[in-house]
């Protein structure tokens, strides 16, 4: 679903549940000369909140940590972003996705 959605807006779905060592990407995309590490959020109820707002400092910065393992094997890139793409999954209700780009720490 996230992949489809992504590629609806224009990215390249180059890697889903890319990994390495103990690290893994949800989807490596590109878009307009940039390589996209997305970590997605997936929620069936808003009971504990939205899910972008699950997503930890730690696990930000293991997504950053793939991402520099993915750099070392694939090298070439010069510009890099890390996005969330957060789908909520309500009963009876379309999914929604909601896609955060460029996040920092």
């Amino acid at each position: 679903m996230a992949s489809d959605y992504l590629q609806q807006h224009g990215f390249i779905v180059q890697h889903c549940n890319w990994r390495y060592s103990h690290y893994e990407i949800d989807i490596i995309a590109t878009q307009n000369n940039v390589l996209h590490f997305i970590e997605v959020k997936t929620r069936r109820s808003l009971q504990f909140g939205h899910p972008e707002e699950s997503i930890s400092k730690k696990k930000m910065l293991s997504l950053m940590n793939g991402a520099r393992a993915f750099q070392r094997a694939y090298p070439g890139w010069k510009r890099i972003q890390f996005d969330v793409l957060s789908i909520t999954l309500l009963p009876g209700q379309p999914p929604e996705f909601f896609l955060i780009e460029d996040v920092y720490l």
